[in-house]
């Protein structure tokens, strides 16, 4: 029996256990794809998020999907910098993820880069001196987020290292992570 055949064979029998291989085959490969193309176009194996809370409301609500480019593919525009000509998620400068304080294991923090500023610069009008260089951050919700993230419990008093940025938001799915909410976290 040639290789065409067995395929042909495999293809197309009925046997339980050889379609339960076959359709986990084509799982596999579906997210072998999958990935793949993620790691091309964004950088990232798995270049999705799903939004926990309401920080970015009304331009990232509860249960969004959003697509991450990373950070080693794109830069960031802050705010500041993109009060001249440059905007996403509806308003001035990119959304950034990144991990709090850098740490590992932790979830990551999906919020909008306000600017940059470096080290012994004040934080912002009349705060205090930056220890280290880094991006001022804060969530688009004006009722929940008033003050920066440095203001408050986010990444009290340390400005976001370059290091610690994930990546930057490029899409946003509507309701799709509602799914990705439900599963326990592992």
């Amino acid at each position: 029996m040639t290789f065409k055949d067995k395929y042909k064979a495999f293809k197309e029998s009925d046997n339980f256990y050889v379609s339960l291989t076959r359709d986990i085959l084509s799982v596999f490969l579906a997210v072998l794809i999958f990935a793949s193309f993620s790691q091309i176009v964004f950088g990232m194996w798995t270049p999705m998020v799903a939004v926990e809370s309401g920080s970015m409301e009304p331009h990232m609500n509860v249960g969004d999907i959003i697509f991450i480019k990373s950070i080693d593919r794109t830069e960031v525009v802050t705010y500041e910098e993109g009060m001249n000509d440059f905007s996403s998620f509806e308003s001035y400068g990119n959304v950034i993820l990144y991990k709090p304080y850098g740490q590992e294991g932790v979830t990551p923090i999906i919020h909008r880069a306000m600017y940059y500023v470096e080290e012994g610069e004040p934080m912002w009008e009349g705060g205090p001196s930056a220890p280290h260089s880094g991006y001022i951050t804060k969530g688009d919700n004006e009722v929940t987020n008033k003050y920066y993230d440095q203001q408050g419990q986010v990444s009290y008093l340390l400005p976001v290292k370059e290091e610690w940025v994930i990546g930057v938001a490029e899409y946003r799915i509507p309701y799709l992570g509602y799914l990705r909410l439900m599963l326990p976290s592992f």
